[in-house]
């Protein structure tokens, strides 16, 4: 199969909103494609293909030799993506090559096996022969960068529909099997056997909880329900036993490279459900100092010493061969606390149950949730199996309300993926006094969702009207703009101009008729910090 078809494939992606609409185009994909094709293009779409010899630097190099550097520069700024910007800038040779696109599985091999040396003459190749769409899909494809809005999650959902197999039995062999994946859809196309992990850990879908509103309260039997904090860190499932140690995300991503002393420490055969903290002297850090760890590759000696993790644990789902999750979680509880008793393992802790005996009680204590640093509160039924998913009715998370600030838009930058032409990445300030006498903004936070579809066609509209300079793809714009920012907290930040980060800032609405003088000062801000902090 030709790399044009899956060229289609992302294009589509990219342009198609919808989830439903998505995982449509997924089966499809399964459906019509052959093997290898739709497991590479699955493994690509999933983010487990990775060619460490061709990085977007290298595709720079490479259009930087046919294309004039100032017109590349002008385009990549208009354009906003590397990739789609040497995809319509590339020239194609005249005259041009008499010979087929590649095929999807020729790439992903030749350039397994390849040289690093050969790797810009192989490139090069394809884009001469490839189209627009083709050229793109290669460049994402090679450099990793898909970005259409499908996460690994989403495409074994596509499996699961296309199959008629649970999703839940397609995540339990999903890391047992390397791409392009023949022996999983010989499996799910009821040509083999299911595919067997033997002792390797393998991810296991997470139970998950329901925003407990105002008509769940009214109708809530407290007597029913255990209660524990909700920690604000990173939920995690860490799976251990005779053929290895991983630590999983809870969409199932291996995470174990970025906190390597969490694999050290799990010298045991079990799977535990717990958060993910930067802990010091037994106590949780903010999110903030968590934030410092995600997302690297590379773990220095500094940042172990500065940002020591640690698992608070919640459950525990295997013990040894046994399977735990069908007992009631009372039952899963006593287990816990038996298991960590005799194995006491290095960086861990248990997440403690919070005594309570009526709603009003547990009401204060959630009030109280954020002078303490901890996100809200955890209601679990003391009867309820661990079932992946989200069923109603047994878990439940109550959460402390959010924050607010009224903030100026200061800049905004092109989105990624269907948004790559918009300006839908928003950076906003509050006011501070100059020195001078007067006052200055000064940066606090960048959102990025909150804000309907009809909204973004208005924002960009904005932004496009008011710019006042241009810095590649970030516009600066009139300081006119006031927008309402939510969020879950705030910290103190060494890192930030303005000496406090905020955690999952988002908009809440649009204000064009509150004049940008009335918006917030960073006091407002810090002082909601030392809330916080009591």
């Amino acid at each position: 199969m030709s790399l044009p078809a899956f060229a289609d494939l992302l294009e589509r992606l990219v342009f198609t909103p919808g989830r439903n609409a998505k995982l449509a185009l997924l089966r499809r994909w399964f459906a019509t494609q052959p093997d290898p094709d739709r497991g590479i293009g699955l493994a690509a779409i999933a983010g487990e293909l990775t060619f460490t010899a061709a990085k977007p630097s290298l595709v720079r190099e490479l259009v930087a030799t046919r294309i004039d550097p100032v017109l590349l520069a002008w385009s990549h700024d208009y354009v906003g993506d590397l990739a789609e910007t040497v995809a319509l800038i590339w020239p194609a040779p005249s005259p041009p090559p008499n010979r087929p696109p590649p095929d999807l599985a020729d790439v992903v091999e030749t350039l397994e096996l390849a040289p690093r040396g050969e790797v810009p003459a192989l490139l090069e190749g394809w884009l001469d022969v490839l189209d627009p769409g083709g050229r793109l899909a290669l460049i994402k494809l090679v450099t990793g960068g898909l970005r259409v809005g499908v996460s690994g999650r989403l495409a074994r959902q596509a499996l699961a529909e296309w199959s008629g197999r649970p999703v839940e039995e397609i995540e339990e062999v999903w890391h047992g099997v390397p791409p392009p994946y023949l022996p999983l859809f010989a499996w799910l196309e009821r040509r083999g056997p299911r595919p067997d992990p033997k002792d390797m850990p393998v991810f296991r879908s997470p139970m998950l909880a329901h925003p407990l509103e105002a008509p769940d309260i009214a109708a809530l039997d407290h007597t029913a329900f255990r209660a524990e904090w909700k920690w604000d860190g990173v939920r995690v499932q860490a799976s251990a036993g005779p053929g290895g140690r991983r630590l999983w995300s809870r969409t199932g991503e291996d995470i174990g490279g970025s906190f390597p002393e969490i694999l050290e420490a799990m010298d045991f055969d079990a799977v535990l459900d717990g958060e993910l903290l930067v802990m010091r002297d037994g106590q949780a850090a903010p999110f903030a100092d968590l934030q410092q760890r995600l997302n690297r590759k590379v773990v220095g000696p500094k940042m172990l010493r500065d940002f020591p993790t640690g698992l608070r644990l919640y459950d525990i789902l295997f013990e040894g061969g046994e399977d735990l999750r069908p007992m009631p979680y009372d039952t899963r509880r006593d287990r816990l606390e038996a298991w960590f008793a005799r194995a006491r393992p290095d960086r861990m802790d248990l997440s403690p149950q919070i005594a309570f005996v009526s709603l009003e009680q547990l009401t204060a204590l959630r009030e109280g949730a954020r002078a303490a640093g901890i996100e809200g509160l955890m209601l679990k039924r003391g009867d309820a199996p661990y079932l992946a998913g989200r069923p109603k009715g047994l878990w439940w998370k109550w959460k402390r309300a959010p924050l607010s600030v009224d903030a100026v838009l200061m800049y905004a930058q092109r989105g990624h993926g269907r948004r790559s032409s918009t300006y839908s990445d928003y950076t906003f300030g509050l006011w501070r006094p100059d020195g001078q006498g007067g006052r200055e903004l000064v940066p606090v936070g960048k959102a990025y969702s909150g804000y309907t579809d009809q909204e973004l066609v208005w924002l960009d509209r904005w932004i496009r009207n008011h710019t006042t300079s241009r810095f590649g793809p970030v516009r600066e714009v009139e300081k006119h703009l006031v927008l309402e920012v939510v969020f879950d907290a705030a910290q103190r930040s060494a890192r930030h101009k303005s000496g406090v980060a905020m955690r999952f800032p988002r908009i809440a609405r649009l204000r064009p008729d509150k004049p940008a003088a009335e918006a917030d000062a960073l006091e407002t801000l810090m002082a909601m910090i030392e809330s916080a902090s009591g």
